[in-house]
């Protein structure tokens, strides 16, 4: 079994003083270090279906998206909201409103607040099995490729051998990192997305839900024929 996906930065800081009569002691020392780990803390939710909890941190590094999540989780704006868009070997999608009271084979993923969140995109975070990744709507008329204010997507994809990522890498026009070759040809993922939706978060506990929920029987949209709702809570420490 493959080890879930995980990677949490931490910022370890040193403090230099300048050579004159005053020194630092060891408790100011674990202050100001203590500071620095509450300062780079990440935030960590769950996403409960009856398939089962998904538990997830929210990258420091995308602020914006960050800190939307979080102020839509407190509101319980997800809650009753279902993953209405399911492709195996590919993704889960959710967080539309309008999927609260949808009817049987009603097609959804249009809706959303009145805004949308600037990209968000660091070379560092990519679509690794279980990338929490925000929606959008298409090049043609988002080129900036502005996120959707509430909808994202669970990465499941798959894993890829050296020589089909080399075969994307000609058909894309662009050479993958070390960090995407490694995470492809063992965690898997879609390679394919990298910086063209942001990415914000991570599932690090869980990943067999989406495999799950990514199973299951749907009709002609992707939409799961017996619907998976969600509720999602931040995890409180």
């Amino acid at each position: 079994m493959k080890r879930n996906f995980l990677r949490f930065f931490i910022v370890l800081s040193a403090f230099f003083l300048s050579c004159n009569s005053t020194k630092t002691t060891e408790t100011d020392t674990v202050s100001e270090s203590k500071k620095t780990e509450t300062k780079e803390k990440q935030t960590m939710v769950i996403i409960s279906t009856d398939y089962g909890d998904m538990k997830a941190i929210l990258y420091n590094e995308t602020p914006l998206h960050r800190d939307n999540f979080i102020k839509l989780a407190k509101e319980g704006y997800y809650d009753g909201t279902l993953f209405h868009r399911v492709i195996n070997s590919f993704m889960i999608q959710g967080g539309d409103p309008d999927s609260k009271t949808a009817k049987a084979g009603q097609m959804l993923g249009n809706g959303g607040p009145d805004y949308t969140i600037p990209a968000e995109f660091k070379t560092n975070l990519i679509h690794a099995k279980g990338a929490l990744a925000a929606a959008r709507t298409g090049d043609d008329i988002n080129p900036q490729k502005a996120s959707s204010g509430s909808q994202f997507y669970i990465a499941q994809g798959k894993v890829y051998s050296y020589e089909e990522l080399n075969d994307f890498e000609r058909r894309m026009g662009k050479a993958f990192n070390g960090l995407q070759r490694d995470t492809y040809m063992s965690v898997g993922g879609i390679p394919f997305l990298d910086y063209q939706y942001t990415v914000f978060g991570q599932v690090i506990e869980g990943l067999d839900v989406i495999d799950k929920i990514a199973a299951v029987q749907k009709d002609r949209y992707d939409r799961p024929l017996q619907d998976v709702k969600m509720t999602i809570k931040l995890v409180e420490e």
